[in-house]
């Protein structure tokens, strides 16, 4: 397991403010990663392929909740992480620890805990991100040998990260969207 950075102070949001989510009825599971909690969606057949389903930023499982009854009928284990500070999962409440390095040392280290088989990781923005690294990095998707025997990846508005791990060449939102939380 990767060395984790060290988190001293995390929020946690109560259940009941997940409680009656419409067309979300899947439970949560959780993953200790070292002082933090991860949730996920973890639903299908044990044996069965995997899509893993990465979100990005501030979206949180909940916006696969349309696609997950598709996969689940198609017969897919369909696995759904909230990012560390999105969703169910805890929220350290420094600001700085919220690092594009740190996402990807948390997700490795959940990664390793799962011990997820033959996946098709489904991805869009921060998760694109956090989801293809892990994936040219870290971990068999295809259930045989190592990368390149990737099976499957879609990744939708991947960014792409400089040397510095800030998001480069994107551009600045219009006017019209600041201060509306978009």
């Amino acid at each position: 397991m990767p060395k984790l950075p060290i988190i001293q102070t995390v929020l946690r949001v109560p259940e009941s403010r997940f409680a009656n989510l419409p067309d979300f009825p899947w439970k949560p599971h959780y993953t200790q990663v070292a002082e933090l909690r991860v949730a996920c969606i973890d639903e299908g057949p044990r044996d069965a392929e995997v899509v893993l389903l990465m979100h990005g930023e501030p979206a949180w499982s909940f916006l696969y909740r349309k696609m997950i009854p598709v996969l689940l009928e198609a017969g897919y284990r369909v696995v759904a992480p909230d990012l560390v500070g999105f969703g169910r999962s805890d929220k350290p409440i420094r600001r700085y620890d919220y690092s594009y390095a740190n996402h990807v040392l948390w997700m490795q280290a959940w990664m390793e805990t799962m011990n997820l088989q033959r996946v098709t990781l489904f991805c869009q923005d921060w998760g694109s991100l956090i989801g293809l690294r892990l994936a040219a990095a870290h971990w068999d998707l295809a259930g045989t040998a190592r990368v390149p025997d990737l099976a499957r990846v879609l990744a939708l508005q991947p960014l792409v990260p400089d040397r510095t791990h800030r998001a480069s060449g994107l551009r600045q939102r219009p006017q019209r969207c600041r201060g509306r939380g978009l």
